[in-house]
């Protein structure tokens, strides 16, 4: 009973941020109302079959609009709301870097030293990689992989070992030379952490991020308190997929999240003291890492030039990047110079979990889009061009053009 209690009353407070005649401010400086950018939506995702979506848009770091879309639930026909908790795929990647950054702000994690020297023992010692590392340790150029790297996607290693011919861990060029996307990275800084702080990592979020955020539908791994407003993920067809639970915390990929959580920590992450209020109504502004922290996620550690970001070794070369300044900062990535001024952003990607986020710092401008369905991707460009007037994301770069991610469906 509380918590269904605790659920209503949270909706109608986001309702209430939210109300008919609401304007939303584009990237260009017009505007759009709420209930313009409702139908609107609703017609997009009606359009491109997207099973269920949370979308949030936040003007000088506010929710000036918050919404659910379709369903969360076919079989029992329940909706999707603004706090439905949903699997935000890689969108973790992002809320991991911004928790290494409590530990450098602490001094408990040094973005530059080499991993090699962060751990006791060689990483094919430890039972995790005993299978895996062997090569990988025996090369020499991986005594230079530091965490700054595996955060910025520009280590060498594949983005999964799992998907290399044997399974094991590679470097596929000279670490910090170039940028090729690695949830493995990331999940081996977990691991790193973990045995250094002797904490799981979903405690560690939890405590240092998800609770001081007041982010209450997030978590790295299941969580029963909100079993009774999850997800379930839908293929392209509409069929069912699965059930969105995640027992094993992975820094790559296991989070589930809501709309309303996103925005806060959207919030907190475009918060240099210029605002006095946080976008949920809090009494003073959110934070959560100094703006020392902020800049160092945000600053560009490697300049993109590839036409697409995946497939992940692809060394195709196009303008469209360079053109807005594409860049990968500290698990986000960048856009340095557009029209509207620069942007971080995020993108998720699974089976039944397509999500997309970006904030423009100048303005404190995001949106953040949460879909349960594999259709979600084909609804991010008609939705940011319309509802945020985003028309500097590289879609091609993305993959989020139509023709891209059908193609991508034939070769899956």
């Amino acid at each position: 009973m509380r918590l269904a209690t605790a659920f209503l009353l949270t909706t109608l407070s986001l309702a209430a941020q939210s109300p008919t005649g609401q304007t939303i401010r584009r990237l260009d400086g017009s505007h759009i109302g709420s209930s313009a950018a409702s139908a609107l939506a609703e017609r997009i995702l009606k359009e491109n079959k997207v099973t269920g979506a949370e979308i949030a848009v936040l003007n000088d770091g506010h929710i000036v609009w918050i919404s659910g879309f379709g369903l969360r639930d076919k079989q029992n026909n329940l909706p999707m709301t603004p706090v439905t908790a949903t699997w935000a795929a890689s969108i973790t990647k992002g809320v991991f870097a911004v928790y290494v950054m409590t530990l450098v702000e602490q001094h408990r994690l040094d973005l530059d030293r080499p991993i090699v020297q962060l751990l006791d023992k060689p990483l094919d010692s430890y039972p995790d990689y005993k299978q895996t590392a062997g090569d990988l340790v025996r090369d020499q150029r991986w005594s230079a992989v530091t965490p700054r790297m595996l955060l910025s996607h520009t280590s060498g290693l594949a983005n999964f070992a799992s998907l290399e011919p044997d399974k094991k861990m590679h470097l596929h060029y000279a670490p910090g030379s170039r940028f090729a996307y690695s949830g493995e990275g990331l999940n081996l800084l977990q691991f790193v952490i973990e045995q250094r702080e002797h904490q799981p990592l979903e405690e560690l979020m939890q405590k240092t991020i998800f609770t001081p955020l007041e982010m209450r539908y997030t978590s790295m791994v299941w969580n029963e308190a909100l079993a009774s407003n999850v997800a379930d993920r839908y293929d392209a067809n509409g069929n069912f997929i699965s059930h969105t639970r995640r027992d094993h915390a992975r820094a790559a990929g296991s989070m589930t999240t809501a709309a309303t959580d996103l925005a806060r920590l959207a919030a907190a992450l475009t918060n240099d003291g210029r605002k006095a209020q946080g976008p949920v109504g809090s009494d003073s502004a959110l934070s959560i890492v100094h703006a020392s922290s902020l800049e160092t996620l945000f600053t560009p550690a490697i300049r993109i030039d590839t036409t697409h970001q995946f497939p992940t070794f692809d060394e195709t070369k196009s303008s469209e990047g360079p053109s807005v300044g594409l860049a990968y900062g500290l698990g986000w990535g960048l856009l340095t110079k557009t029209k509207y001024g620069p942007a971080f952003f995020k993108e998720g990607h699974g089976d039944g979990a397509q999500n997309y986020m970006i904030c423009f710092t100048k303005h404190r401008d995001c949106m953040i889009i949460l879909t349960n369905s594999d259709n979600g991707e084909l609804a991010f460009k008609p939705l940011l061009e319309g509802v945020l007037g985003d028309t500097v994301t590289p879609w091609e770069w993305e993959g989020y053009t139509r023709e891209g991610i059908l193609a991508s469906r034939q070769h899956q």
